[in-house]
């Protein structure tokens, strides 16, 4: 079985560089015995940032990228020559990548949309060197700083899929079927449960040239906000959509409890998602006369739209769209941006067993510092001074 290439976690070890130190240096001419201090100030160290890029839809290109490291900052040197900067490193994800620290399980920052930049590691900065010293009660300072230390994290990047609809339904519901017939998307289809694997987007249109995204979530099973089946894993993503269209076959033996199954289970895993508008579809309904749809409808919930469908020969499909678009753009569920703000964003997790599974995926231990990379200090040489902060 070829392996899948849509990517939905992954695991970076992430380091800045460290700011370079000051220079102590003392100018020595021919004509000049007593030049003075000439130390040059330390290069800053390189940062690392996030960037949303909208070409990538999945975090495979991270995949085997273990290790993002930035450059250190160059030393100071003599005649006030001021150290390199070190070279800032970029990570570009997909927008809806949300960040948390592996050891922690913390919320770290998210990046929503494309060419967002988040500061992920602060690179050191460089020391000043002991020109910056000089003063007229200390006319040849003998010190420098050194530069400001690196920081380093592990991180695990989880993305979740920004959509405006989400269909939530149990496995051969018919979801795949309906994003198939209603886009361009081409997600495996198949009469057996768990066709699909991987969450698949389509772009809907609509009158006036408009058109809203739909995502085709794997299916879900009872118990799976409890690790059953496949929705564990997969749930996440449907917390970034604007509305859920919860999809039932006709031929169910009771619509409304395959509903209520679905929305507990979408409680137990996040009761927040209980707030989104929602929409309920009952698909294979080419089998079905007016008479039995009829006597259907008065047995469903009444506080929400139910529409018939049936995406083989297109029943029902004009009022479907009619009715998400509807519900897209009312006033209580106006499309908005997804801020820092967002409460589904900022749940910790706890990421011991996840950090671990990626660790075990075929890779090696994270080894966090190369001893060979990092230079001992000789304390010795260096003071602090008053009024560092302000420099």
């Amino acid at each position: 079985m070829p392996e899948s290439n849509f990517v939905d976690y992954v695991k970076i070890h992430c380091r800045s560089g460290k700011g370079g130190r000051g220079s102590a240096h003392l100018r020595h001419a021919k004509y000049q015995p007593n030049g003075g201090p000439d130390g040059g100030d330390g290069g800053n160290g390189g940062s690392v940032y996030l960037r949303g890029n909208h070409n990538y839809w999945t975090l495979l290109h991270l995949k085997f990228q273990r290790h993002v490291f930035a450059e250190h900052g160059g030393d100071g040197g003599s005649d006030k020559c001021h150290g390199k900067d070190g070279k800032d490193q970029y990570i570009d994800v997909p927008c809806g990548t949300v960040v948390y620290n592996a050891e922690t399980g913390k919320y770290v920052c998210d990046v929503t949309y494309d060419g967002q930049k988040v500061l992920l590691l602060k690179g050191g900065r460089g020391g000043l060197g002991n020109f910056q010293f000089r003063s007229a009660t200390n006319q040849t300072p003998r010190f420098a700083q050194p530069g400001e230390p690196m920081e380093e994290m592990t991180v695990i990047l989880e993305l979740k899929l920004l959509a405006d609809v989400g269909l939530v339904g149990f496995p051969n519901a018919g979801k795949s079927t309906l994003l198939s017939a209603m886009s361009s998307a081409r997600p495996k289809i198949a009469n057996y449960p768990f066709t699909t694997l991987e969450p698949s987007l389509g772009i809907v249109s609509y009158h006036d040239r408009q058109s809203f995204v739909m995502a085709d979530i794997p299916g879900i099973i009872e118990g799976a906000s409890e690790g059953k089946g496949l929705g564990l894993r997969f749930l996440r993503h449907i917390e970034r959509n604007s509305l859920l269209l919860f999809m039932v076959p006709g031929d169910t033996d009771d619509i409304k409890h395959e509903y209520e199954v679905l929305l507990n289970e979408l409680k137990k895993f996040n009761p927040d998602m209980l707030e989104k508008h929602r929409v309920l579809a009952v698909t294979k309904c080419d089998l079905l006369d007016d008479e039995l749809i009829e006597m259907l409808r008065a047995t469903l919930p009444g506080d929400l739209p139910v529409v018939f469908i049936s995406a083989v020969t297109g029943l029902g499909m004009a009022e479907l769209k009619d009715v998400l678009w509807r519900e897209l753009n009312s006033e209580s569920n106006k499309l908005q941006k997804i801020t820092a703000e967002d409460n589904l964003v900022h749940r910790d997790k706890d990421m011991s067993s996840l950090s671990s599974e990626l660790t075990a995926e075929g890779e090696d231990e994270i080894e966090y510092i190369d001893e060979a990379d990092i230079e001992d200090f000789d304390d010795s040489e260096y003071e602090e001074t008053e009024g560092d902060d302000d420099k």
